[in-house]
């Protein structure tokens, strides 16, 4: 049976893995920039765009079939190795089917000089599935502890090892030896720590079973998937490279703060809402609780990047890049109205909501592929990126109504508590846009700017953090006091 959860061991392994991902922020922070400008950007966007069709088929060859094994009631080896077995025969087959085809697969994307990359990184499939079970395995233990650590050495070496071949000069070969490594020392780590062995055991009957659950869930996945990487897609076949690689590289930093946070709090919450699937009250505050606390923490990381988005993609990327500043800018801000959506996805899936979270995430991969399509085919890669803020403010709207409906909390009241943050970081990044165009020029130096503006920003969003957040603050110190507390019995929560 799955380990007990409570709110001591959400907290935990929420921190572990916000751990995890922020030892490699700083090194992502670093790394990004030096290989953009190593790279040109037609580099980056020929791996961005083969590397986009290879998680796809990743994702499909998974057929959710781990993320099912996560709420089994007990570790049953046979369908745990019936699973390891279908999902790596699976993913072989689309390797190989991958490798023949790479040709016109890279022509349908627009990217004909791309196909060596997709016939190539086709073998990152089978490393990518065969490390799905051993990874059920911990999630289901509630051991994000270990995975954090191994994620942590994975994506350490690998952007190591991708500067030190950029460098060296071997060009487009750094991203993908980034990927070859850290993709085997991940899979080498889970398999370590999960203690996972697989044995020559197979049951069709047990797999099929399972696919009934996973089904739904892989339908939204690959929707939501959709969502995120149509406008490479579309970007490369209208624009061309070189604007998917300014899409990519602008895309990959901006993203760094959602992979902190987000990656890390999904992880963990979906199996958090599937204890709490019965339990209404518990269910809600922890709906509330966590995507407020996450919309204050990643909105004015969002919302400051766009203020900020000039100087910093001057400093940062260097002048080879400097015109792709309103692309950044852009997609931050796009980033940042979703922030509130945070923990929207695990809950639809934690409570049992499968059919309604795949609906909706049909219907946003379709608007927001129609929408980047339409900007790019009738104006530029800015344009494409001005559709896409404004779909995802309807997404926002669209995912509120549905969860909220689902929890049963008043859509108003429910949407201004989740959403007061992010309106609050906006007005923040607002002011410090306005006041870098007023007096920029009394900064002339970018990297200052990016300094000044930052600390500014900082002080005024605590500052409207104060007033408009009282409540959930003296939630969050109340919670932190309790934990102070010698344990004489468990509290309602845990």
């Amino acid at each position: 049976m799955p380990t007990a959860i409570n709110a001591k061991s959400v907290t935990r392994n929420v921190g572990w893995s916000i751990l995890s991902k922020t030892s490699t922020f700083g090194l992502k922070f670093v790394t990004v920039p030096i290989l953009a400008r190593i790279l040109t950007p037609e580099e980056f966007g020929a791996v961005a765009v083969a590397l986009t069709v290879v998680q796809f088929l990743a994702m499909i060859g998974g057929a959710g079939l781990a993320s099912a094994l996560i709420l089994q009631r007990d570790e049953d080896m046979k369908t745990i190795h019936s699973v390891f077995w279908a999902n790596l025969a699976i993913a072989c087959l689309m390797a190989v089917g991958l490798y023949v085809w790479a040709e016109p697969v890279a022509g349908l994307l627009g990217a004909t000089e791309a196909a060596y990359l997709v016939r190539l990184m086709a073998l990152l499939i089978p490393l990518q599935l065969a490390g799905d079970v051993a990874y059920a395995l911990l999630a289901r233990r509630m051991q994000f502890g270990k995975d954090a650590f191994w994620s942590m050495v994975s994506e350490s070496a690998g952007a190591i090892a991708a500067v030190v071949l950029a460098l060296a000069g071997f060009g487009v070969w750094a991203l993908i030896a980034q990927l070859f490594l850290s993709a085997a020392i991940r899979l080498v780590g889970l398999f370590a720590v999960s203690r996972y062995v697989p044995a020559l055991q197979m049951s069709i009957g047990r797999v099929v079973g399972l696919a009934r659950f996973s089904l739904s869930m892989m339908g939204s996945e690959i929707a939501n998937f959709v969502s995120f990487q149509s406008p490479m897609v579309v970007i490369s076949r209208f624009l061309g490279l070189a604007d998917a690689g300014a899409y990519s590289a602008a895309n990959r930093f901006s993203s760094i703060p959602n992979q902190v946070v987000l990656s890390a709090v999904m992880g963990v919450l979906f199996p958090a809402f599937s204890s709490m699937m019965q339990d209404s009250a518990r269910r809600s505050n922890a709906l509330m609780l966590s995507t407020q606390v996450t919309t204050v923490l990643l909105a004015p990381m969002m919302f400051g990047l766009w203020a900020l988005a000039e100087p910093a993609m001057l400093t940062l990327f260097g002048h080879q890049w400097a015109y792709a500043w309103p692309v950044l800018g852009l997609l931050a801000l796009s980033k940042g109205i979703l922030t509130p959506c945070s923990t929207f996805i695990p809950y639809l899936k934690g409570v049992g909501h499968g059919g309604t979270l795949f609906w909706w995430a049909i219907l946003r991969a379709v608007i927001t592929t129609a929408a980047v399509a339409f900007g790019a085919y009738n104006g530029t890669l800015v344009g494409a990126m001005i559709w896409l803020c404004a779909v995802n403010a309807f997404v926002l709207v669209g995912y509120s109504l549905v969860v909220f409906r689902a929890d049963g909390t008043p859509f108003f009241r429910g949407f201004l508590t989740c959403c007061r943050p992010m309106f609050t970081a906006a007005l923040m990044a607002i002011a410090v846009r306005l006041l870098l165009s007023y007096f920029g020029h009394l900064v002339p130096n970018a990297a200052l700017q990016v300094v000044v503006g930052g600390v500014i920003g900082g002080a005024i969003y605590a500052a409207l953090v104060l007033l408009t957040e009282r409540p959930l603050l003296r939630k969050l110190v109340d919670l932190a006091r309790k934990k102070r507390l010698p344990a004489a019995s468990p509290s309602p929560a845990e």
